[in-house]
């Protein structure tokens, strides 16, 4: 491991989507290097279940707020408050650097090094969901992330993919790395699968393109289950990142089931019970419930975009995100296949087992060491210079 590690690092993280579970097992995973992390949340309030992840970290003190994300309607005037949060946030816990979950908060005058993480944004959204650019009334969004981007010390994305997507929607960056996200295995390994098929995310984003596995869902012979919120934890603006109601993401009927939100213990039991576990995808920059149902032996049929053959490779079925026809016929042969099935599943599972939180918290590290020692160095010659 690195020297220079900081003592103190100000996360910030979001609430209602899979920032906060990437952002948990970090903050689990850098406790072995004695880092202390103090994790500012913006969006929505906790959940019990979110509380209770959060109260098991040694290392983790939470700050919490319902300040709007960015990407919400009408965000700015709350955007522009979280900064002043979070900058008093600083003066008051003094970290050594700033982990940023989100863009625009990167131009802020801190007085650390800061990085930012590209989870996803809504430009590359647009482009991938609706084959267009975003409108006009997403400008002041481009130009704050934009600005946030150019401001970062280091700029770090999930996948090559999503550092592309942002290369080409902002301009070149200077200081780039390509992290992955890990995901700890959750107990039930070795548990006798059960023939439903299970999908999970935010089922009112259009990317999870949960409608299409809905629409194929009562031609196939078993259960499909949709865990996951149906509807926006906010009043979108028009023509935004949603479906169009939450019905049309998840009709209840005989093949289609609805489970709601989960927390992560409840969702990990329905993923190990799932024999395959499916996301046909538009728009997906890394993916963790889907390592979630690798690590679970899912068997898994996503959608054929660049990030997820980038990440899962030979271990995962590919359909084209909007012909339900080849969604159909994938699971079909599947289901009636089940030494394919097994197969497919053990293939993910140990593609997954790459994807440890112990190997992204040593990335995450050495670049935390590297903005360290940089700004190090560079006090050292301002004081020879003067």
């Amino acid at each position: 491991m690195k020297a220079g590690l900081p003592k103190r690092i100000l996360m910030t993280a979001d609430t209602v989507g899979g920032v906060w579970q990437y952002a948990i097992e970090l903050c689990q995973a850098v406790a072995r290097s004695g880092t202390q992390v103090y994790l500012a949340t913006m969006g929505a309030p906790l959940t019990p279940g979110q509380r209770q992840e959060a109260a098991s970290l040694s290392n983790t003190e939470v700050y919490e707020s319902r300040y709007k994300l960015e990407w919400m309607d009408s965000p700015w005037s709350e955007v522009a408050a979280a900064g002043e949060w979070l900058l008093g946030l600083e003066a008051e816990l003094n970290p050594d650097l700033v982990h940023l979950n989100g863009y625009s908060h990167a131009a802020l005058p801190w007085e650390v090094p800061k990085l930012v993480v590209a989870h996803s944004c809504v430009l590359s959204w647009w482009q991938a969901v609706k084959g267009a650019n975003a409108p006009p009334e997403w400008e002041r969004y481009r130009d704050r992330v934009r600005e946030g981007l150019r401001s970062a010390d280091l700029v770090i994305a999930p996948s090559r993919a999503m550092l592309a997507d942002l290369r080409r929607c902002y301009g070149e960056l200077a200081k780039v790395r390509v992290i992955s996200n890990g995901r700890s295995p959750s107990e039930g390994v070795g548990q006798p699968k059960e023939k439903l098929i299970l999908s999970a995310g935010r089922l009112w984003d259009e990317a999870k393109n949960v409608r299409v596995l809905r629409d194929v869902a009562p031609l196939l012979p078993w259960p499909v289950y949709l865990a996951g919120e149906q509807k926006t934890p906010f009043e979108s603006r028009p023509q935004s990142k949603v479906v169009s109601s939450s019905r049309d993401c998840c009709a209840e009927g005989r093949q289609v089931r609805c489970l709601g939100r989960l927390e992560s213990a409840d969702l990990a039991e329905w993923l190990h019970r799932a024999a395959i576990y499916v996301l046909p995808a538009k728009y997906e920059p890394f993916g963790l419930s889907i390592l979630e149902a690798g690590l679970a032996h899912c068997a898994l049929v996503l959608g054929d975009i660049p990030s997820l053959r980038e990440i899962w490779s030979d271990a995962a079925l590919y359909v084209p995100p909007n012909d339900g026809s080849a969604l159909r016929k994938a699971l079909e042969d599947l289901i009636g296949d089940e030494r394919k099935r097994e197969e497919l599943g053990q293939r993910a599972y140990e593609r997954a087992g790459y994807f440890t939180p112990e190997r992204m918290a040593d990335n995450y590290l050495a670049a935390y060491a590297d903005l360290v020692q940089r700004r190090l160095q560079h006090r050292n010659q301002e004081v020879m210079c003067a």
